[in-house]
């Protein structure tokens, strides 16, 4: 790994160190991250939640030092590449959340890799969501020890192992250790925190760093029994009103789903419990830092603090969230920080406590918040923070943001559009974004905007994005290759669609392949097979009914990278595979 110095000596540190943190820091200190899914700022009681029970995670908050104005991606796969690699997720490929866009580039340095230089154990237990094949897997990203799901949620379409289980997906199901199937018995939230602590016990004696990362309470919204009876007969649209805060509506649908959502939080909050008793237990707590955070606003509507839009918006309820750090030896709790923090930030602030050294041939877009952590803001120097979401791409000012200072500029309008056309808040005064003050502000608004097109050009033509990331066929470190729908590229919008044009990007090795290609349902008789490859095409007829398998054996294929492009042709129709194994057979030397 190609590093450069972040300490170049004492003299650097000392404006905010004192020795005996200085020395606690060239210990290495545990590292345990703990990341939830689509958990909004709101679905906490520490936040003014009246309704949800989060006794844990209320306590870990009193505790720590709290990044009230701490920001993250509009949606999961960009929030978690920025948050492995201190980088615009655009600059590591990652540009959506399925499409065939949630792939990290493997040239990337994650939090892992980077730990790896003062030889920590590293593992993840959950959600990974950055490359389900080689060479993106955790198991290629620096993890000792990965137990994840595939692709973007549990019993999603790229999820092969629990999507036709349905409304059970998050029970006793199939995950992925270390890059092979493994059955596990229990709740996933149960599951993964188990795996979590039997990684800390058999490290305890090493440095470590745990990415414990939730795939709950994103849908579908499933969870024990026990926990859902404590919400069942609540009406979690009450108990606001004297808050004097705008409020989404809530029908009977969203009511169910945040008594589910709370449901699911409060599991996670008892699981948390576990993990900090069992720090306690192996006397670990003085030395272990914890940070706690969500990767974005919540799916649905409901109580997420005043705050403007959800899940997939620039606007606050979509990016902004809570994020809490625990570290004894070295920060003084139970402290408010309001300045503006975010994702990015977390890898260059490991860097420091950690005592390790940032990549080299990476531009970090994070800062170091060790000196607002050790009570420095008034040193702190404003940068703009870029946020953007759309499907596939971005869009030139559709749901796109930028963050300096007091003001936030949005654009939710065409790409040619005057500066009025934009929006324009004070986030000092108008923390909710009521009040557009474009309008007698627009020298304000067009500096911000000059910033967010640098930003913007740069990123979007990162090699990572114009090249995008391959999935090796015929490498020894995955065989078979499965492909699934979550890194199918081709139209907008492929999810679990049949008649639908997709494809999927990669690089094959020469040698000879045995295809199977699995279909949603049964397939008709009467068809003809096609597997297309950079205009090599091979096809084979299918007269077989009731099946949902097509075979194709012995496929001889050259050294090649590019589309991988699978259609089944019956009676005017084009039917995409759900996915397809690949079996290297024979490599060619």
């Amino acid at each position: 790994m190609k590093i450069r110095y972040l300490l170049t000596g004492l003299v650097i540190v000392a404006p905010f160190l004192t020795f005996q943190s200085y020395a606690q820091m060239r210990e290495h200190p545990n590292v345990i991250i703990i990341l939830t899914d689509d958990q909004g700022y709101g679905d906490l009681g520490f936040n003014g939640n009246p309704h949800i029970q989060t006794p844990v995670l209320n306590q870990l908050a009193a505790e720590s030092v709290r990044l009230n104005n701490f920001y993250v991606s509009p949606v999961c796969a960009p929030t978690r590449s920025s948050l492995m690699t201190g980088r615009y997720s655009l600059r590591t490929g990652v540009r959506d959340t399925y499409n065939g866009g949630a792939i990290m580039a493997s040239n990337e340095i994650t939090i892992a890799e980077m730990l790896k230089q003062a030889n920590y154990a590293t593992g993840i237990f959950g959600k990974w969501h950055l490359g389900d094949n080689y060479p993106s897997r955790p198991m290629e990203q620096g993890f000792d020890e990965s137990v994840v799901h595939l692709a973007g949620g549990m019993g999603q379409v790229g999820d092969i192992t629990n999507y036709f289980r349905g409304d059970s997906s998050y029970f006793d199901p199939v995950l992925w250790h270390n890059g092979k199937k493994k059955a596990y018995k229990g709740y996933c939230t149960d599951i993964f925190t188990r795996e979590a602590i039997r990684f800390i016990e058999r490290n305890r004696d090493v440095p470590f760093f745990c990415y414990l990362s939730f795939n709950a309470p994103h849908t579908p919204l499933q969870v024990p029994d026990e926990y859902y009876r404590l919400y069942r007969d609540i009406d979690p649209a009450t108990g606001f009103e004297k808050d004097n805060k705008p409020f989404p509506f809530m029908g009977d649908k969203e009511k169910e789903a945040a008594r589910r959502v709370y449901a699911m939080v409060t599991n996670i909050d008892d699981n948390t419990g576990v993990l900090l008793k069992k720090i306690d237990d192996l006397n670990l707590r003085e030395k272990t830092l914890v940070i706690f955070l969500t990767d974005n606003g919540p799916q649905q509507p409901r109580f997420v603090g005043g705050m403007r839009g959800r899940k997939g918006s620039v606007y606050q309820g979509g990016v902004r969230v809570p994020c809490y750090m625990r570290y004894p030896s070295l920060l003084d709790g139970n402290r408010d920080i309001e300045t503006v923090a975010a994702h990015i930030d977390i890898l260059p602030t490991l860097a420091q406590i950690c005592h390790v050294e940032l990549p080299e041939a990476k531009q970090i877009d994070g800062k170091n918040l060790l000196p607002l952590l050790m009570g420095h803001e008034q040193d702190w120097e404003e940068r703009p923070l870029f946020f953007y979401w759309t499907r596939r791409y971005p869009e030139l000012y559709h749901n796109i943001a930028l963050r300096k200072g007091r003001y936030k500029l949005v654009g939710n309008t065409d790409y040619d559009a005057g500066i009025t056309g934009f929006e324009l808040f004070n986030m000092e005064q108008d923390p909710f974004e009521q009040q557009n003050i474009i309008r007698g502000h627009e020298a304000v608004a067009i500096t911000l905007r000059q910033e967010l097109d640098k930003i913007y050009r740069e990123v979007i033509a990162s090699d990572n994005l114009t090249n995008p990331p391959l999935i090796e066929i015929g490498n020894h470190n995955e065989n078979p290759v499965i492909l699934n729908r979550n890194d199918a590229g081709g139209q907008r919008g492929i999810w679990a669609q049949e008649e639908i044009y997709g494809k999927w990007n990669v690089r094959i090795s020469q040698g000879t392949y045995n295809f199977r290609f699995k279909f949603i349902k049964p397939v008709e008789a009467g068809g003809r097979m096609l597997l297309e490859t950079n205009g090599i095409v091979h096809q084979k007829s299918h007269d077989q009914s009731g099946v949902d398998v097509i075979e194709m054996n012995n496929v001889s294929l050259p050294n090649l990278e590019g589309g991988l492009i699978p259609v089944y042709l019956v009676k005017r129709k084009q039917i995409l595979p759900f996915w397809i194994e690949i079996e290297s057979v024979k490599q060619d030397q």
